[in-house]
């Protein structure tokens, strides 16, 4: 197999910005989504918020098999490959998942009043089954997903590799097991948590493992303006955003009927509705992403670019702020003006507050890795040295 250098894709840090905003959306609005402003004027908007945004976990999957393939597909399966690719997952996503696992459990506990009730065994049993099974707070089991996609990766390349024919089948392949268990979920397992395994996000990896093996084939539409596009190009992109609209819409309405009414139809069409809707999502900011990179005002591409940067070490702190800042909710008529505010206000210094604190940790604190995963290259001490470098040779220059 011949070694391809890749092209690096910088676009794709505009692509997490845009996931992570769907993911602080829905977290920032569950509340009052849920029951807590069922009464209020502006319910539609809580509602649109929790389930318009509803792709955030769904595109994060995508990206992330969009990556591994796209970086290792046309690389030779080597021990020495797998133990690289095993060491760097188990230093920065392994590594903080175990110790926000284990700060959030504690948390939780002490926020119930069970920390120094509960006998010290009986705590560390129930920390082990969360961090085994991604439960030990509600955002953590994207995380424990994604390890399950990581043991996954090499046997799915090996076999994409070793038989090429299958990757033209990879997104039916995936469909049709990701339905697979979510019928046999659904008439025999029963599992309350199904969310916490790999195979019910399955159609989403092999869709981006399709694409990344096929990205030269695309690579047109993405990279070329409207008006170098081909006619069947323009089609496609017109269709692709109709339907995701009208999928979006009828998602968003069938929510809004369920949560108002208290009427529900079959589980079925809610699961089917939210898999076709949060597939075509991550098309569309796959696209989305290529053309905001391509925009002239650098300064809102760069800011969202940062953002993207640091959306993994974002997604684990903001449910603490989150968390934090409802503590004045109560003090807020849910029905008032105030509430929509409020919610969002906390979709603002959920983003912002995790922002600042993620942003000074990696710039001030060396081992900041630990706990908050890599260290985004733009704020490496390599970078911030060559930088330094940088001004003052501009400074001797003007001088």
């Amino acid at each position: 197999m011949t070694l391809i250098k890749k092209e690096r894709l910088p676009q794709l840090d505009v692509f997490r910005a845009l996931a992570l905003l769907g993911v602080l959306n829905v977290h920032a609005s569950s509340y009052a989504a849920g029951v807590q402003a069922l009464s209020s004027p502006f319910y539609y908007v809580y509602n649109f918020m929790n389930i318009f945004f509803k792709y955030g976990t769904s595109s994060f999957i995508f990206l992330s098999a969009f990556v591994l393939f796209y970086n290792y597909y046309e690389r030779p399966l080597t021990i020495r490959l797998i133990s690289r690719f095993y060491g760097r997952r188990l230093l920065y996503i392994i590594l903080p998942y175990f110790i926000a696992s284990t700060a959030y459990f504690v948390y939780s506990k002490y926020t119930l009043g069970q920390l120094n009730s509960t006998p010290y065994m009986e705590l560390w049993l129930e920390l082990r089954t969360a961090l085994l099974t991604g439960t030990a707070y509600t955002h953590l089991y994207f995380v424990f997903i994604s390890i399950q996609f990581y043991i996954l990766f090499p046997f799915i390349l090996k076999l994409l590799q070793s038989k090429r024919s299958i990757v033209q089948w990879a997104i039916p392949l995936g469909i049709a097991l990701q339905w697979g268990f979510v019928l046999y979920n659904k008439y025999n397992l029963h599992l309350l948590n199904k969310g916490s395994y790999a195979i019910t996000y399955l159609a989403y990896y092999m869709m981006g493992a399709y694409i990344a093996i096929n990205f030269g084939r695309i690579k047109s539409w993405l990279m070329n303006s409207w008006g170098h596009l081909t006619d069947g190009q323009k089609l496609w992109t017109v269709a692709l955003w109709v339907s995701w609209l009208a999928l979006a819409f009828i998602h968003v309405q069938l929510w809004y009927y369920t949560r108002t009414t208290g009427d529900t139809v079959d589980s079925l069409w809610y699961e089917l509705i939210w898999n076709v809707h949060s597939m075509l999502s991550a098309l569309i900011l796959l696209h989305a992403t290529f053309v905001i990179y391509r925009k002239p005002s650098g300064r809102g591409v760069a800011l969202l670019m940062r953002m993207g940067e640091l959306s993994f070490a974002i997604y684990l702190l903001h449910p603490f702020i989150l968390a934090q800042y409802r503590r004045f909710r109560y003090q807020i008529p849910p029905e008032s003006i105030g509430y929509l505010i409020f919610i969002l206000g906390g979709l603002l210094v959920a983003l912002f507050l995790s922002w600042g604190i993620v942003q000074f940790y990696f710039k001030r604190v060396s081992w900041s890795w630990v706990f908050l995963g890599n260290v985004p290259r733009s704020l490496s001490p390599k970078a911030k040295k060559l930088a330094k470098q940088a001004k003052k040779q501009s400074t001797e220059l003007s001088s």
